[in-house]
């Protein structure tokens, strides 16, 4: 149901509150505090005033970059350091991802709609497949169920972090959710195994990062 008129509509998206733009600029307009501050910007996606909006998705697109930059600067031989920012680069690229759906979604439909079909339903399935890692990893499963670390040239599992592959993962037990949720949390599943497993990290993120930074370069113009 839409947060403003009450209407039934089919999401395009999971993170999808409005029917319309028309009634997600209306929410917004109505519930704006003038007196929120920037103490909101460690969960950007949850603050509905339009400044600290702007200021947390500035903020939010330089610590993704700069932790995905990480992936080529942490010794791979340190597991857990190593682990530790696989985890914090899927972090910021969904929660990136998440405020430029539900607050920018025409600049985030733009970027889309500029690219190849094959490119789009790519990108998409990878954010899909980010959302499910993101829901599940240090939860469900440890870190080290979703990646594999790689072989490096001297035959020990010493290769860069960003040339670690995403493992393939068995089906996830989903019967305590709603079906509504099955139905979400399988199609990132799918995504998952078909767009991130046996694919590199640092792919994966190159990718992500990379679409994140045109979306929000379309807003920011």
């Amino acid at each position: 149901m839409c947060a403003r008129c009450g209407k039934l509509f089919e999401p395009r998206r999971e993170h999808a509150r409005f029917c319309s733009a028309r009634c997600r600029v209306a929410w917004n307009r109505e519930h704006v505090n003038p007196d929120k501050r920037v103490g909101a910007l460690l969960s950007p996606e949850h603050t509905d005033d339009p400044q600290t909006q702007e200021t947390a998705l500035a903020w939010s697109i330089i610590a993704m970059r700069e932790t995905t930059g990480r992936l080529g600067k942490v010794r791979a031989r340190d597991r857990p350091q190593a682990f530790a920012v696989i985890g914090e680069a899927v972090w910021w690229v969904t929660i990136v991802d998440a405020t430029l759906v539900r607050y920018h979604p025409e600049e985030y439909e733009s970027a889309l709609a500029g690219m190849p079909s094959a490119r789009r339903r790519v990108t998409e399935g990878t954010f899909a497949g980010l959302r499910y890692v993101r829901n599940r990893m240090g939860y469900y499963a440890d870190h080290a169920d979703f990646v594999q670390p790689g072989i490096g040239a001297d035959g020990t599992l010493d290769a860069p972090i960003s040339a670690w592959t995403w493992k393939t993962m068995p089906k996830p037990p989903l019967d305590t959710l709603p079906p509504r949720g099955q139905a979400w949390e399988m199609s990132r599943y799918w995504a998952y195994q078909d767009h991130l497993a046996g694919h590199a990290v640092g792919e994966t993120f190159e990718l992500a990062a990379g679409f994140l930074t045109l979306a929000s370069s379309i807003h920011a113009a």
